[in-house]
């Protein structure tokens, strides 16, 4: 059975798309922008567009019965290269231990204040694997 997951975003209803789409054990997030969703405000520098960005994805996975320890593959789209260096350390608190598959485009995104957009795959029982594998 396949499952909709919305986040209230208003781009979600002007375009049509879910938040996530859940399918079996499978969780499909959508590009995630540092929007607070239910005020549509988005704040200023790419590490709190990348915190606001997580914490929306950890919502939407925690709705489906998951958590980041289940993300197996992580795409990230950033406007300017230049501010990598402050996102990686938010980043790699948020996917480290599960080590997921990545991709990092630098692109422009739909929005000027848009600094990041983050995409994520996973699947419930994730990391119950890699634990018992990694012991």
């Amino acid at each position: 059975m396949v499952r909709h997951i919305s986040s209230g975003s208003v781009f979600e209803a002007e375009i049509g798309y879910s938040r996530a789409v859940i399918d079996g054990d499978m969780i499909y997030v959508s590009g995630t922008t540092g929007y607070d969703y239910t005020t549509m405000k988005l704040p200023a520098g790419a590490g709190a567009q990348t915190r606001a960005c997580l914490t929306t994805i950890a919502g939407v996975l925690e709705e489906a019965g998951s958590s980041f320890d289940d993300v197996v593959r992580v795409r990230i789209y950033l406007r300017d290269g230049a501010d990598l260096a402050e996102i990686k350390p938010i980043l790699r608190a948020a996917i480290s231990a599960t080590k997921p598959a990545a991709t990092l485009v630098i692109a422009p995104l739909i929005e000027d204040e848009m600094k990041i957009e983050i995409e994520v795959t996973a699947r419930i029982g994730a990391g119950a694997s890699w634990q018992k594998n990694s012991q």
